[in-house]
């Protein structure tokens, strides 16, 4: 089956209404983008923020919502809206908001999709990214959520859900992701909440802005007074499959995959995100290297020095994320500072370039036999403290490259908030 092209928007949209979990208001403008820019966010009430690549690497937060962020950016509940995107096939879009979380509307995925189909699509010249499954991949997470994905040729979702509620129970479907399908038999099923768990929920600063309005509301016995009637008997399922798709936008490609799962859950569905996209990578023959063993056969770096643990993502000769478990055992906490520890920025750099030197030695032939490295640092900027207990995420990403001499351009985030940021260059030699 030959590859889809690119589409982007064919004019500018906006909603406004209020957040969900924030309660406060805001506006979501959809502006048109060129062919192979992806879906990004942009805080236009952050100035001065970097825009936020709707992809696996910046999600930052699955409670109650998928919530993507970088830096001091962070926009929430944006799976609703990826749904809508997704099943409209649009691959380049600018999404802006001018507050921290995406309007709830009615609680469904209809408002988004009304408003895209207003505007229509554009089509591009590029071929769309297609993530074709092959083999049969699992993943599963605490809670219960399990997946099975299998091979077909669009996207289609069978789930199951069990709820304790008279309305619920156990409910069970299957729904092709086409966009008439989904527009028929998904777009319109809501979110919902237990009234019984809304006080705990206002505690932790979330479902702030709930109510009958814009959310399912249910009480002991059914549905909260001035909640309206249901969509569907089985409207629940419905938005846990909606829920599904707009996850799976985070891959930023086409998925063509019969996807079985029982009590789905956001963090269930990028764990089957991540796993698909493992396993796209592997059929290419795009191995990362992944735990320290494999590190440790490439870099020459030993205790105290080895400052990498785990490579969770990479791409040959594009990018590379590395992940730094920062404990109080590293011996230097001991001089720095013993009664106030914080990592030196000098080391924190040291690990980024460290995670830079694997995506280097990989590519090159016969990596045993060369080292890298580092000749100029630039732009190097810390931006909050390091300390115990901390896990840095490092993203670096391939600038130049040119014989054995590369530019690289790497960021560290510690639960998704930027700690440092550096450009480097090195070279590739002979051991």
């Amino acid at each position: 089956m030959s590859a889809p092209k690119q589409n982007t928007l064919g004019a500018e949209a906006s909603l406004e209404g209020m957040g969900l979990h924030t309660g406060g208001t805001a506006t979501v403008r959809f502006r048109p983008a060129p062919e192979g820019h992806g879906i990004r966010f942009r805080r236009t009430d952050l100035p001065d923020a970097a825009d936020i690549p709707a992809d696996l690497e910046h999600v930052v937060s699955t409670d109650r919502g998928t919530s993507l962020g970088l830096g001091n950016a962070r926009v929430d509940t944006v799976e609703h809206l990826l749904a809508a995107v997704a099943a409209r096939g649009i691959d380049n879009l600018v999404v802006e908001l001018d507050g921290a979380e995406v309007p709830i509307a009615d609680g469904s995925f209809r408002p988004f999709l009304a408003l895209l189909e207003q505007a229509g699509t554009e089509p591009q010249a590029a071929d769309a990214r297609v993530l074709e499954v092959t083999t049969p991949i699992t993943a599963t997470v605490e809670g219960g959520a399990s997946y099975v994905a299998t091979p077909a040729s669009a996207l289609r979702i069978s789930a199951t859900i069990q709820f304790d509620h008279p309305l619920i129970r156990r409910q069970f479907g299957t729904f092709d992701v086409t966009p008439e399908a989904f527009a028929d038999e998904l777009a319109g099923a809501r979110t919902f909440g237990f009234m019984r768990e809304a006080e705990a929920l206002r505690a932790r600063g979330l479902a702030q802005g709930a109510n009958v309005d814009n959310a399912l509301v249910l009480d002991e016995e059914g549905l909260a007074p001035g909640s309206g009637e249901l969509r569907w008997a089985d409207e629940f399922v419905r938005h846990k499959v909606g829920d599904v798709v707009g996850d799976l936008a985070l891959l930023g490609a086409r998925v063509r995959a019969h996807v079985v799962t029982e009590r789905p859950s956001h963090a269930g569905n990028l764990a089957l995100a991540r796993a698909l996209r493992n396993a796209a990578a592997k059929a290419a023959g795009q191995l990362p290297i992944v735990d320290i063993q494999r590190i440790m056969q490439h870099l020459p770096h030993r205790f105290p020095m080895l400052l990498v643990d785990r490579i969770v993502e990479w791409e040959v000769g594009k990018r590379i994320v590395g992940i730094k478990n920062v404990t109080i055992n590293e011996p230097f906490f001991q001089g720095h500072y013993p009664d106030h520890p914080v990592m030196p920025g000098v080391l924190i750099i040291e690990a980024m370039a460290q995670v830079g030197g694997l995506l280097l030695m990989d590519a090159v032939e016969n990596p045993e036999e060369k080292v890298v490295y580092f000749m100029s640092l630039d732009k190097v900027k810390w931006r909050r403290p390091v300390t115990p207990g901390d896990q840095i995420r490092f993203e670096l990403e391939m600038i130049q490259f040119r014989r054995h001499t590369c530019r690289m351009k790497g960021q560290g985030f510690v639960d998704g908030k930027l700690v440092a940021e550096a450009e480097m260059m090195a070279r590739i030699v002979e051991r």
